[in-house]
């Protein structure tokens, strides 16, 4: 079994940044048991959407495009952790941001290919 704990949301005035963490317990990121892990928002009354992913080995991303340029996301295999840097915040990045991972080694992102999910970290950008 896999768990999934997110970390490193709060409040930020548009323009900041933040950095979110996901890290797992259960089994390790190198293993093959984990394999893409994605970072996917919800904001009130919308639908969970995709933001970036990241390949089992980390050599492959992928960006929502309202994201891109300003998103990062990094896997540390020797932490268990996988990071999302997020600069120049917009009001409309607030959502709760969940990591999730799935068994494919591969770059996912639809929101049913992932078997994981963590709980959520709130994320709110003041205008």
């Amino acid at each position: 079994q896999v768990q999934l704990v997110e970390s490193g949301g709060g409040l930020v005035q548009a323009g900041g940044s933040l950095r979110l963490a996901c890290a797992a317990s259960g089994r390790t990121f190198s293993s093959y048991a984990i394999g893409c892990v994605g970072w996917f928002r919800q904001a009130p009354e919308k639908v969970r959407e995709f933001v970036a992913a990241i390949s089992r080995s980390g050599g492959s991303m992928d960006y929502e495009d309202s994201v891109k340029g300003r998103f990062t996301i990094i896997r540390d295999n020797a932490k268990n952790t996988v990071y999302l840097y997020m600069n120049n915040l917009k009001p409309e990045d607030t959502a709760v941001y969940h990591c999730a991972a799935s068994t494919s080694a591969r770059v996912i992102t639809t929101r049913g290919a992932y078997e994981y999910w963590g709980q959520g970290t709130q994320v709110t950008v003041s205008s």
